[in-house]
């Protein structure tokens, strides 16, 4: 590597940060939705470089069509890489290893597995592929950094293209204790592909701690090593750097975007339609891992127990579309919407539905309002990497309000001083938490929000992205002694926070 080179940070995910609509026979771009995006589009947008992903549409419903990638890139300010897949692609890899296996096994939920082989091989197979459209879009004084879950074979597939690039990790879901990953019929396959990179990261102590745990006992032959954030595994003639570096969000800008006039006057809007009742928040992507049904039951045992709640609560459920044509997530949607409407339906009298049930996506400067206004917002997932609601959540508050947060979600580690952490598989506990936390005097709900705040603002998105590049900076000095000139270029500097 030579020092005069200019390093671009590559980002290779599943998808693309733009969505593909098709109107009027056009296909148009639209922005990408979710935590992944939200995270690292700013990140991106302020460095330049190059970001790596599948289009969102099936190969075969673009095929010879022109495509407004160019426009993309314009509007996001840096460059798009895609990676076709069709139908049996998208079946085999998406749906099949990704989110019928790695998904739920990673999450603790075995009943969901569906160990076919057929995915395992479309899964490697769609690997190779991204990691042909990354040696082609980077060089290689580039760092390149794989997200998430789906695309783990990424970086051994760029050990066997001989692109010679750093390659980074990050697993944005949990990694499971070795009891569950033993149940993997690929478990060596999967570690041995994780070994590939040259730094990996986790988004808590716990998940790097699992997977070391896995390492010591499937591959013993590996050696660990050292203290604190990052520790090294000798792996033959290379070493891994394994850290945990819990994710953030861009604070500053749900901070700016709740301060906007048009979201002031929308929370005033929405108190109005609420008025004399206290509105407990809950905001979630239809997903069998985010503890929605156990949240109602919760609610119900709530309304039940302490009857003075009636009348003067609203829970405001908010789910997400996702995987529709999945049948656990219908069966999911279901029995969500079942549960909605028996506890309307027993507790909810003329003037007071106790549930408010929205099932689709909000725009975002409606969600910030509604983050603003909630007295309570209940963040409960029965597993989750990090959660990212959480955070926005306390980045929106104004009014002192409680976060209610599972102690099974990655955040927990950070926002334990002030969260108040409850089981999810606890359905009494969560009703006493809800409870205590609409009964709390004001200044110890300031005093709570105002320590969440204060960490949400300090452990954003950059400080996340300025951690892990540091470490990565550190693997690149480690192999090329002297390039210390090459740390300013690689990492963010905080120049957003300027």
């Amino acid at each position: 590597m030579s020092g005069a080179d200019t390093s671009r940070l590559v980002v290779v995910s599943n998808r693309l940060p733009i969505m593909l609509e098709k109107r009027l026979r056009q296909w148009q771009i639209k922005p990408g939705t979710g935590g992944l995006v939200r995270a690292l589009a700013p990140v991106l947008g302020h460095r330049g470089g190059v970001w790596v992903g599948w289009l969102g549409v099936a190969d075969e419903e673009v095929q010879g069509q022109e495509l407004p990638l160019m426009e993309g890139a314009r509007e996001t300010g840096y460059e798009l890489q895609p990676v076709r897949l069709g139908h049996r692609e998208l079946m085999g890899f998406y749906l099949g290893f990704s989110n019928s296996i790695l998904w739920p096994l990673f999450h603790d939920l075995l009943g969901y597995c569906d160990f076919d082989p057929d995915f395992w091989y479309t899964y490697l197979h769609v690997n190779r592929k991204y990691a042909v459209a990354v040696h082609d879009a980077s060089r290689p004084s580039d760092f390149v950094w794989v997200q998430d879950y789906q695309l783990i074979h990424v970086g051994a597939n760029l050990h066997q293209l001989d692109a010679k690039r750093k390659v980074g990790f990050f697993l944005h879901i949990p990694f499971p204790p070795l009891d569950i990953f033993v149940r993997l019929p690929w478990r060596a396959q999967v570690l041995r592909a994780l070994l590939a990179y040259d730094l990996l990261g986790f988004q808590s102590w716990r998940d790097r701690r699992n997977f070391l745990t896995c390492l010591q006992q499937l591959l013993p032959e590996v050696r660990v090593s050292g203290k604190g954030t990052v520790v090294h595994a000798a792996v033959g003639d290379r070493t891994v750097s394994i850290g945990s570096f819990p994710i953030g969000i861009d604070a500053r800008s749900f901070e700016k975007a709740a301060n906007e006039e048009e979201v002031v006057a929308l929370e005033k809007e929405l108190r109005g339609m609420y008025r004399g009742c206290e509105v407990v928040l809950g905001v979630d992507r239809l997903d069998y891992t985010k503890g929605i049904p156990e949240r109602l039951k919760a609610f119900r045992n709530a309304l039940e127990r302490f009857p003075k709640l009636r009348g003067k609560i609203v829970l405001l459920q908010v789910v997400v579309p996702s995987r529709e044509n999945v049948p656990e997530y219908v069966n999911l949607k279901k029995r969500v919407e079942s549960l909605v409407g028996s506890i309307n339906g027993k507790y909810g009298r003329v003037g007071w539905v106790p549930i408010h049930y929205h099932y689709r996506s909000l725009p975002m400067k409606e969600l910030i309002a509604l983050y603003r206004m909630a007295r309570v917002a209940l963040v409960t997932p029965l597993k989750d990497g990090m959660n990212l609601v959480a955070k926005e959540y306390c980045a929106c508050q104004r009014a002192g309000g409680v976060l209610i947060l599972s102690e099974f979600a990655g955040a927990a580690a950070q926002l334990q001083r002030g969260a108040l952490l409850v089981n999810p598989f606890d359905i009494e506990g969560m009703a006493d938490t809800l409870r205590i936390a609409l009964e709390m005097p004001e200044d110890e709900r300031h005093a709570r929000m105002a320590k969440l705040r204060e960490n949400v603002r300090k452990q954003d998105i950059f400080w996340w992205v300025d951690r892990y590049l540091k470490a990565a900076v550190d693997r690149v000095l480690e192999d090329f002694p002297g390039q210390e000139e090459y740390l300013p270029r690689m990492r963010l500097e905080g120049a957003v926070h300027e």
